[in-house]
């Protein structure tokens, strides 16, 4: 898995960017969002990625921010999201505004992404409205879980435990420790 490419920005197009590094020129398919943080031509970029594996292609998604990426891994499992509607939808706004319009049920909001209908941003709610970790809900702190805490969380969450739990579990965890030790320490307190 290609987690981030770092190299010079080479070229931009609807489609994307081209980051140039090691002889190399790797096709990046950006966000809006991400397109409006880009630095001029020539200027060194890092992007967070996500690798699409296809039959017919191999599709590399690029993100200025940790916490995009982690939103549009996301809605990847959601039914009927591809690759491209959740680049778009990932494109509506920040990280945080796309969490808070997905927590707060904004039906609106999302379906104003290219190619996403009413029905699938009501699926991509119904299915991501208690993970995304917006104000009021998992997360608490108005921002998308990311980093360690982020990792730790969706993987306690991926084992079943109730966001609510998870999230006060892993309060009382030391600041500094990576997401292993965040998830021993949130079993240990979740009794498992």
């Amino acid at each position: 898995m290609i987690r981030f490419v770092r190299g010079h920005l080479v070229a931009a197009d609807a489609e994307g960017v081209v980051v140039g590094m090691g002889g190399m020129g790797f096709g990046v398919r950006i966000s809006d969002s991400t397109r409006a943080d880009l630095p001029g031509i020539g200027s060194e970029v890092v992007l967070h990625t996500h690798l699409v594996v296809r039959e017919d292609a191999l599709d590399l998604y690029g993100f200025s921010d940790e916490s995009e990426r982690v939103i549009f891994e996301s809605l990847l499992g959601v039914s009927g999201v591809g690759p491209r509607s959740a680049l778009a939808i990932c494109g509506l706004g920040t990280p945080q505004a796309v969490a808070l319009a997905i927590g707060g049920g904004d039906v609106a909001y999302i379906s104003k992404a290219a190619g996403v209908g009413k029905k699938t941003a009501e699926r991509v709610i119904l299915d991501l409205r208690d993970k995304v970790g917006i104000a009021g809900g998992p997360a608490g702190n108005g921002a998308v879980a990311t980093g360690p805490r982020g990792g730790a969380r969706e993987g306690l969450v991926a084992l079943g435990f109730p966001p609510d739990q998870v999230d006060a579990a892993l309060a009382g965890a030391e600041a500094d420790l990576d997401e292993e030790a965040l998830i021993r320490h949130g079993l240990a307190v979740l009794g498992r």
